[in-house]
């Protein structure tokens, strides 16, 4: 008697999410000249003119501001970028990643 072949195939279900995403932050300092920040801005996180402008004068007067969400690693390489630039300028400007809620 022949062999009867199956075909049942069983599902397999992956549990797929969106990677985790963290908001860079950049900090207001007495220190780093307004020009470097823009600078920063347009170089490493690309942003416009008008927009690097912009948010240099949000950082100034509520001492910090949101640069971007990235995903973990481009946060991460966009932070240690932009503070190898400005200890390689002189200045003490601080930038900072954690998860985006």
């Amino acid at each position: 008697m022949p062999q009867e072949q199956s075909q049942i195939r069983e599902r397999q279900y992956t549990d797929l999410r969106e990677p985790r995403r963290y908001k860079v932050t950049i900090y207001n300092d007495d220190f780093t000249t307004m020009e470097f920040v823009v600078k920063v801005l347009m170089e490493i996180f690309f942003k416009t003119e008008a927009e690097a402008e912009q948010l240099m004068l949000n950082v100034h007067r509520s001492d910090k501001a949101v640069v971007g969400i990235y995903s973990y690693d481009i946060a991460m390489s966009k932070v240690q970028k932009a503070t190898l630039m400005a200890r390689n300028e002189g200045f003490p400007l601080r930038l900072s990643y954690e998860p985006a809620e």
